[in-house]
């Protein structure tokens, strides 16, 4: 991954990384409509998904392959299901006018090309990082000692704690999807700003890089 990373290539300006799924793409959304499809549903008990699938025919509880299973059928078949965020698009072209923007999607890395091709269609030809590992070193390594400003957006607290451990006076900007499942989710750090949705986000990025 640290070669991948080395080979994306920043300017002098402020950095921008950002995670793509439930933040630039609906996922929990899109992926109940493919669960049912599959003859299953989700029962949004607890911040998981393992455990809180169910079949439709007799409501018992998918084990963990299963569940992973299906993850990765719906991200080979994401071009046929994800769709972005209201004004996702516009807020993240208007933002590189001023910044580098990278993508840092955590998923395994065999469905990158899916998600380039999804990503490129949508306009969003922004560089792409896929990884199932920490986000806080892979931001760390891209950034590496360069003293401009830094922004992350996730929706995980715990993505946005790795970064911060790492990458010091990093802004972080927390922005959850308005799914039913999020309200399980454990809170970010208190430094963490809460962003309300994509105009937010780059208000707080925008004030943060000064421009």
């Amino acid at each position: 991954m640290l070669a991948k990373i080395s080979e994306i290539h920043l300017t002098d300006r402020p950095l921008i990384v950002c995670d793509v799924d439930d933040v630039v793409l609906q996922f929990a959304t899109p992926f109940e409509a493919f669960l049912g499809s599959r003859g299953h549903r989700l029962l949004p008990r607890s911040f998981k998904l393992a455990g809180n699938i169910v079949s439709l025919l007799d409501e018992s509880i998918l084990d963990t392959t299963a569940v992973q299973a299906l993850i990765d059928d719906f991200f080979i078949a994401q071009e046929r299901w994800q769709t972005p965020f209201a004004e996702a698009i516009d807020t993240l072209h208007a933002l590189a006018g001023n910044a580098d923007l990278v993508f840092l999607t955590a998923m395994p890395p065999r469905h990158a090309d899916a998600r380039r091709r999804l990503l490129d269609q949508l306009t969003l030809s922004f560089p792409l990082i896929a990884a199932d590992e920490a986000k806080g070193p892979l931001v760390a390594a891209l950034h590496a000692d360069r003293s401009l400003p830094v922004a992350f957006i996730d929706d995980m607290a715990h993505n946005l704690r790795s970064v911060g451990d790492h990458v010091p006076n990093c802004l972080l900007v927390y922005m959850p999807p308005p799914v039913e499942i999020h309200k399980f989710a454990p809170p970010p750090p208190e430094h963490v700003r809460r962003a309300a949705g994509w105009i937010d986000a780059k208000d707080m990025i925008a004030l943060h890089f000064g421009i």
